[in-house]
């Protein structure tokens, strides 16, 4: 009986277990949902954004603007995006790996690559690996206007002080509900066919928001009151979209991730549960059938 009565247990056990997975897939089918309809109805501002860009693209302030600027390669930035929470499969690990990877394929010395970390694994990992991490920001599911205004004045016062030649963002593009996509983009210096990936990035690659349609046509303007003026406010906002937009992919296919991860733990404790009530009923029949072998032949033995 000892032994029916720990099977029990462990049946109790993983059925309360798969409440918990099940809760936690379907909190992260409603947060990867939101995220996505975060990102669409921010495309349309990324494509306006990008067409007054190229639209200004010839202009001579433009080209020599200092957040334009292309240089040879001495010392890096990476804004590496992660989670602050495991339980999301290789979400994170996938990341890392593609900026280690990144960093290597360049022949950089450590000594010269920086880090700007959003998201606690991010942190741990390249703090843990002697690289310099100059700033920490927690990854929230709140995406506030002063978290990327103080990610942007990071990078950009770095690029801008030829404290560092190039400045990348990695982070996961979300492509479907089933497939995340580790990604690097070059945010310092900025330029027009970088943007252009960004918001190609934006629309999934299946999925309920895979069919929705370009409609931003924007007119002509004039540039006033100067070019430098103008340049110096709308170059750091378009930048911005880089990290707005990298974190609302992040986030989307950290919940995407998760849902998949708490699913498969769900499945999989569905199964253990069936093996383990499958093992209760033969443990049980052979208790059962001992018994009445038992009392059947004590009666024998009895009537002998």
């Amino acid at each position: 009986m000892a032994g029916l009565k720990l099977i029990k247990s462990k049946i109790k056990s993983v059925q309360k277990t798969q409440k918990v997975t099940k809760a936690m897939e379907a909190v992260s089918a409603a947060k990867m949902r939101k995220a996505q309809m975060k990102a669409i109805a921010g495309r349309a501002y990324a494509r306006a954004a990008m067409a007054i860009l190229s639209r200004i693209s010839g202009l001579r302030e433009l080209a020599n603007h200092s957040l334009m600027q292309k240089r040879e390669l001495k010392k890096v930035l990476y804004i590496v995006i992660t989670s602050d929470k495991g339980l999301a499969g290789a979400l994170n690990s996938a990341v890392l790996r593609a900026t280690f990877a990144d960093i290597n394929s360049s022949g950089i010395p450590k000594e010269s690559v920086s880090i700007i970390a959003v998201g606690r694994k991010a942190n741990d990992f390249f703090s843990v690996r002697g690289f310099d991490v100059e700033a920490f920001h927690p990854n929230t599911d709140q995406i506030s206007s002063v978290l990327i205004h103080e990610i942007v004045s990071e990078a950009a016062l770095r690029f801008q002080s030829a404290a560092v030649d190039e400045v990348k963002i990695a982070y996961q593009n979300f492509r479907s509900t089933f497939e995340q996509l580790p990604i690097l983009r070059i945010i310092f210096p900025l330029s027009l066919a970088e943007l252009e990936k960004v918001v190609h990035d934006i629309i999934p690659a299946r999925g309920v928001f895979s069919e929705v349609k370009n409609g931003i046509h924007p007119s002509t303007y004039t540039i006033e009151p100067s070019e430098e003026e103008v340049l110096n406010a709308v170059l750091p906002r378009l930048a911005g979209i880089f990290v707005y937009h990298a974190l609302l992919e992040s986030q989307a296919s950290e919940h995407s991730a998760r849902m998949v991860a708490m699913k498969s733990a769900s499945d999989k404790a569905e199964e253990m549960r069936h093996a383990l009530t499958l093992g209760f009923n033969k443990a049980r029949q052979a208790a059962i059938t001992r018994e009445v072998s038992e009392i059947t032949g004590g009666m024998e033995a009895m009537a002998s």
